[in-house]
């Protein structure tokens, strides 16, 4: 093989490398950027198979996807001058390919650290303006909307970036503030425990009050009934009765002593000292009928 054979198949080998270095993939799930002589000739390249001059230019791929920041738990004070720790997390991605290289140089950490600076400082503010109760309840939701417009906007501007969500995972307090609101909170839920038990007292000494009274209503109302019943049944029975003495008066008498003699002579024990000439006796010493 001469010189000019290896000489051609050196310039054939040459040709087909700076072929296939010229050519490149973006992927759909990436971010690209064609820089030439180090300066952005072109931003946001679309997904697909490009060309590219191989000594002027170059490409450079980021993550196009959804990407999460997790930041480190941060102490910060709330609008009573009282500390929290909170440990929260970022939703983000690319949304301008050409400020994202200028303000990284394409690097992702530095991104990242941006983001988590203006994590942290952002919620530094919302928390400063507000008290524990809003912190730590439902108005949470209002503050990490609020946080997340803001972190939004300033970020386009800073280094490209959409800021999609910024949540918070937990809220702790210190060790020293802890002791202080579970011992307000034991305080309280003391206070209104009690305040529920002189309401339930206070009703209960109601009802009973009300229960006594209409039992008292009740038993007046029956002792008078009662009394009513006896007093029509007593004088029914002395109606009758008269009505009887009336008809028969000596049998009535008789009558009378032998219930009399019945009650009084009952037990085998009974003893009676009487005389006996009285009138209790006038039955039992006559002979005739």
């Amino acid at each position: 093989m001469n010189n000019r054979s290896i000489l051609m198949i050196a310039v054939v080998f040459v040709a087909i490398l700076s072929v296939f270095n010229s050519v490149y993939v973006v992927n759909q799930t990436e971010r690209a950027v064609l820089l030439r002589f180090g300066a952005v000739n072109k931003a946001d390249i679309p997904a697909g198979l490009h060309f590219r001059w191989i000594i002027a230019e170059e490409v450079k791929k980021f993550d196009g996807r959804i990407l999460t920041l997790d930041t480190e738990p941060q102490r910060y004070f709330t609008l009573e001058k009282k500390p929290v720790i909170v440990d929260s997390f970022a939703k983000w991605r690319i949304a301008d390919v050409a400020a994202f290289y200028k303000a990284t140089s394409g690097d992702e950490t530095t991104a990242m650290r941006i983001l988590q600076e203006r994590v942290n400082e952002g919620l530094r503010n919302q928390i400063s303006r507000r008290d524990m109760h809003e912190v730590i309840s439902g108005k949470r939701d209002e503050l990490m909307e609020e946080l997340t417009a803001s972190l939004d906007r300033v970020m386009r501007e800073a280094a490209g970036v959409h800021v999609i969500d910024v949540r918070v995972k937990r809220i702790d307090l210190p060790q020293e503030v802890s002791e202080d609101v579970y011992r307000r909170m034991a305080s309280e839920r003391e206070i209104e425990a009690k305040r529920y038990r002189a309401q339930g007292a206070e009703l209960a000494a109601g009802i009973r009050a009300d229960a006594e009274r209409q039992a008292l209503v009740i038993e007046a109302n029956a002792y008078r009934d009662s009394e009513r019943i006896r007093g029509d049944g007593d004088a029914k029975a002395a109606n009758v009765y008269a009505t009887a003495f009336g008809k028969d008066p000596e049998f009535y008498a008789f009558y009378r002593s032998l219930n009399a003699y019945r009650k009084v002579f009952a037990g085998k024990d009974d003893v009676i000292v009487i005389d006996p000439s009285s009138d209790f006796f006038k039955y039992l010493k006559k002979t005739e009928g």
